[in-house]
């Protein structure tokens, strides 16, 4: 059994800000996120997992947030945003509700502008070559439902998985990779707290606890783990920082206050983690 995971979930720009903030409090007391064996990200969550695997320390993210930059413009609409509902909630079947979601993103027409792989690779700074530490990133099949895992042996290209795991459907094409086409990881589970099973300790810090539709949230999936014996620690926002975030998830000038609000929980949740969190690796 491996020894720690570190689980980064979905929640838009804002969302991405907040979580960018907890990792950045949790380094301020004293515990390194990274330090983590394994990294599981999905849609936010596989941008910013990704970049700390490949070395970006979390107060280099946070700084980013508070500066304005890493922006990411997504310009959903009403329209859109009717759609995907329809789509997600006239049924109380999970697997029903995920095919459906994934029918109308196969369906719908692409949004004008700036395609989501070139989101992604400015992102990464056209880093395409996956770390040498264990990497996880989520995605679901758009044509059965099925989320699936991709790591540096699955065949893609690093920009083709973390853009699989970001396709938000409706606002941007699914995303073509292994002759199969895929949507944003977090439209069954925004956390995906499952992948990490097989593991003594589990950190996740979920932006967003609930996906859109009847899919399990992020607090059953901690208590499955912890039933398990596997010791997790689930941070979502707490009151203040959802009034930070607001209710627009894609909102930019959200992203410096949300950040701060995250940074906030981060420092706040760091005794919990202080004696079971592992060290980082001696690097000299």
């Amino acid at each position: 059994m491996n020894d720690a995971a570190l689980v980064l979930g979905g929640g838009g720009p804002v969302g991405g800000a907040w979580m960018v903030g907890v990792l950045a409090g949790l380094v301020e007391a004293g515990i390194d996120p990274a330090a983590a064996d394994t990294v599981i990200g999905t849609s936010a969550g596989a941008i910013y997992g990704t970049r700390l695997a490949l070395g970006e320390g979390p107060r280099e993210l946070y700084e980013r947030q508070l500066a304005d930059l890493d922006r990411i413009e997504m310009g959903v609409t009403l329209a859109q945003t009717a759609r995907f509902l329809w789509a997600a909630l006239p049924t109380r079947d999970p697997e029903r509700s995920i095919r459906r979601l994934g029918r109308a993103a196969l369906g719908a027409r692409p949004t004008p502008g700036r395609g989501l792989h070139d989101i992604v690779r400015a992102l990464l700074g056209d880093r395409t070559t996956w770390p040498d530490r264990p990497l996880r990133i989520a995605a679901v099949d758009a044509a059965t439902g099925q989320i699936e895992v991709f790591d540096a042996k699955s065949g893609l290209d690093l920009v083709d998985a973390v853009a699989a795991s970001c396709a938000v459907p409706l606002l941007w094409q699914p995303a073509n990779a292994l002759g199969r086409q895929w949507i944003d990881g977090g439209t069954r589970s925004t956390g995906n707290l499952q992948l990490a099973a097989g593991h003594r300790q589990v950190l996740a810090v979920t932006p967003v606890p609930t996906a859109v539709g009847p899919h399990p949230d992020a607090a059953r999936q901690a208590a499955e783990l912890r039933a398990a014996g596997i010791r997790t620690t689930l941070v979502v926002p707490d009151r203040e920082a959802r009034r930070a975030m607001g209710r627009d998830l894609t909102a930019n000038a959200r992203r410096p206050a949300a950040a701060r609000a995250g940074h906030r929980q981060g420092t706040a949740v760091a005794a919990a983690l202080a004696r079971t969190w592992p060290t980082p690796p001696d690097r000299t």
